[in-house]
């Protein structure tokens, strides 16, 4: 064993003093104090607190909703809209600008009833822009767009004059704030279109677009109301030239897209307008707007063509992008009864008009019972824009109409309510009559209930 001369120490050792441990501790515990108070009066902010972001302005809303706009997508551009009126609610011309947004945007839908409450909601819009400014010549200007597209709506039928009358008197208080302004005499000519004032509503955008030109200002509604104008006269290659004007202006306003395609097939230049609605599609894509519209086209065009399968393919991708419109299955029962597909036209004329449920819907779509949404549909009133599926509904079971499919007692039905909703149209009444001729030879006829 190793044995050493050192005195063994059984305590442990203490141990001795540091001046500059000491010093550093004093250090840390003041910058701690010093932190400490700092954080409390707010000269340093916590670790994990928000980071601040600069307050948005109303203006900047609005810039953001008119990019919106530019790009083609009307729904982001209406909540940029709503955001700015929230900032800045007795601003007139941003309450205006929502309204002529949610104007137009109202295009984009498929049934009379969702155009309908869109369009009520600029309405709304544009009665505040009034009230809040009412000496600004655009508020009334675009407050006469909203009402004469309100007046168009044939579920606003009852209300249908005074809308008209109530957007004229608009359309002149603007003129006389403002008799320069071209948006209020574009938008005067648009509703003397729609009075049938043909030669007036003509001078009136004649008038509107030599301003335009000699001010060198492009505005896409001169350029949309010329090509109206002149589509509604029968005009339909300057209507196209027109609308292409507008394109020029705002390129991804997708309803400018259709409406140049709509006036290629007036003019049966198919291929043409078959390229104007993919140009309309393939701008919903890219934007992530799923749209129904550019392939409900598509689609009808095809059917003139007597492309049904085709047809009925596009109708079908519109059903995806749109499941809960009943327009769009009366659209696809069209495309079967032209095909001369008459029993599978049945359900989905019969969705379109009275609506169906979810097991019903989801066979109409093809779609996985199991995996897929249910969705019950409902049923549209009839009105000029439904008249088709309804008589086109009774055409088809009174022609399938047999002893052992009794069709004849549903389809006496839908024809007399044609009949009593169109009594002058005799283009329509004639389709009726021949129905019920058919159903009147196996002695059923119409007896009330």
């Amino acid at each position: 064993m190793y044995l050493s001369d050192k005195r063994p120490e059984f305590r442990p050792a203490r141990p001795t003093s540091d001046p500059y441990r000491m010093m550093i501790w004093i250090v840390l515990i003041i910058g701690g104090i010093l932190l400490f108070r700092a954080v409390n009066i707010g000269q340093i902010q916590p670790l994990f607190s928000p980071t601040l972001t600069p307050t948005r302005t109303a203006q900047s809303f609005a810039l953001e909703g008119e990019t919106h706009f530019i790009a083609g997508d009307l729904n982001k551009s209406i909540a940029a809209y709503n955001n700015a009126t929230r900032l800045d609610p007795n601003n007139g011309e941003l309450w205006s600008e929502l309204a002529r947004i949610q104007t137009y945007s109202s295009n984009l839908l498929t049934t009379d009833k969702d155009r309908q409450k869109r369009l009520a909601e600029a309405l709304q819009s544009a009665d505040t822009a009034s009230k809040v400014s009412p000496d600004i010549s655009n508020v009334w200007a675009i407050r006469a767009f909203v009402l004469d597209w309100n007046a168009n709506n044939p579920l606003n039928i009852e209300f249908k004059d005074s809308y008209m009358t109530e957007s004229e008197q608009n359309a002149v208080r603007a003129l006389q704030l403002d008799n320069q302004n071209i948006l209020a005499l574009a938008y005067y000519a648009e509703i003397l279109v729609d009075q049938l004032k043909w030669d007036q509503s003509l001078q009136t955008i004649t008038q509107a677009v030599s301003r335009s030109n000699e001010r060198n200002e492009q505005i896409m509604d001169v350029h949309r109301v010329n090509a109206y104008v002149n589509e509604s006269l029968g005009n339909y290659d300057i209507a196209i030239n027109e609308y292409k004007e507008a394109l020029k202006i705002t390129p991804n306003l997708t309803f400018l897209h259709l409406s140049v395609g709509l006036n290629y097939r007036q003019l049966k230049q198919y291929d043409r307008a078959i390229e104007y609605f993919a140009q309309a599609a393939t701008i919903n894509e890219s934007l992530g707007v799923r749209d129904s519209l550019p392939y409900l086209a598509i689609g009808k065009t095809y059917t003139q063509m007597g492309e049904f399968f085709i047809a009925a393919r596009n109708v079908k991708k519109a059903i995806q992008y749109d499941p809960t419109s009943p327009d769009v299955y009366g659209q696809l029962g069209i495309v079967y009864f032209k095909s001369h597909n008459y029993e599978g036209s049945i359900d989905p004329l019969k969705c379109a008009i009275y609506g169906c449920d979810a097991d019903v819907s989801c066979t109409i779509r093809e779609c996985d019972p199991e995996k897929d949404e249910k969705i019950t549909i409902q049923g549209m009133p009839l009105s000029p824009n439904t008249v088709v599926y309804y008589y086109t509904y009774g055409s088809v079971l009174a022609g399938l109409h047999r002893k052992s499919q009794p069709y004849c007692d549903e389809a006496v039905k839908v024809l007399h309510k044609v009949r009593q909703g169109f009594p002058e149209d005799q283009t329509i009444l004639s389709i009726v009559q021949a129905s019920e001729d058919i159903c009147a030879s196996y002695g059923i006829v119409y007896s009330g209930g």
